[in-house]
């Protein structure tokens, strides 16, 4: 069984039609029949269903594309490690984060990284959590800036920040000229949140809920610019942490005297998963920073 074989495999399951997967791969359709049919033979089972032109994993098929998944995972993995090993301030990092926290924080700390360690780059995948937490546990990415993960089996998540939220409303909103409310006060008033799963949109109704009322969604989004921007058009008001660039003249940030209104925020790593070298750079740098911090 080579190599080769299982990268035939992997492209024939995903797919689903050998004439697609030997144009992606740039080999000939017989060829990569040829291959998948031998390790077949290897195993001693089939692992397609063929259905004329194309095919379709059976069970046993499913179950060796998991396997074959995280085995060609790691033969990547430790390709780029050696590699890195020659230079160990160069290399890539791989980050997902929440659409909240990219507003000013992390572009400060990757920019003050990158004048440290001006080889390493990265790839940044900007996200709700319930895309975040897939994309680390089937090691799409090195590192997640996430909320707490639970008792998410095989994640390790290291509390950085506690960031306030606050209430923002219109400028011309009958709460404006006040610099702190009670959530309670909001009750009945048209909300801009997020979309179901998203993390802001879970505390916004848990902390709603803390405070005696459900949350009137008016527009659902996916990032804090497009909330601030509804909100500053008159439309309603929102609960999100504190970002910069915002028109003074246009939308007003209030403090919340209660409930109280905050959201931790972490990194998190798969447990089990050897870190590249400027992965565990970036782990490392990235936690110091927040230790410093009051």
């Amino acid at each position: 069984m080579e190599w080769q074989q299982l990268e035939y495999f992997r492209t024939v399951a995903k797919t689903e039609h050998f004439t697609k997967a030997a144009e992606q791969l740039a080999i000939s359709q017989p060829a990569l029949s040829r291959s998948v049919t031998k390790l077949e033979e290897e195993l001693g089972v089939h692992l397609f269903d063929r259905l004329g032109r194309s095919v379709q994993l059976n069970p046993m098929g499913k179950l060796f594309l998991k396997r074959v998944e995280r085995a060609l995972q790691e033969i990547q993995d430790g390709i780029e490690e050696v590699r890195q090993f020659h230079d160990p301030d160069a290399g890539t990092v791989s980050l997902a984060f929440l659409m909240t926290f990219g507003l000013h924080i992390l572009p400060d700390l990757i920019g003050k990284f990158n004048r440290m360690y001006p080889k390493i780059e990265f790839l940044l995948y900007q996200n709700p959590t319930t895309v975040i937490l897939p994309q680390l546990q089937h090691s799409e990415v090195d590192l997640c800036i996430v909320g707490p993960v639970g008792n998410q089996r095989g994640l390790v998540w290291h509390r950085l920040i506690e960031e306030e939220l606050f209430l923002y409303v219109p400028a011309d909103h009958r709460l404006a000229d006040r610099e702190a409310i009670s959530l309670r006060e909001a009750a009945g008033e048209p909300f801009i949140s997020f979309k179901k799963g998203y993390g802001m949109r879970t505390l916004t109704d848990e902390f709603c809920a803390q405070a005696g009322f459900v949350p009137r969604i008016k527009f659902e989004g996916d990032d804090v610019a497009t909330a601030a921007g509804l909100v500053s058009a008159g439309l309603g008001i929102a609960l999100i942490p504190a970002f910069t660039g915002i028109d003074a003249g246009r939308i007003r940030r209030l403090r919340i005297t209660g409930p109280r209104c905050r959201r931790e925020i972490g990194l998190a790593w798969v447990e089990d998963r050897r870190l590249s070298p400027a992965a565990e750079r970036f782990r490392s740098f990235i936690i110091e920073q927040f230790r410093k911090q009051p």
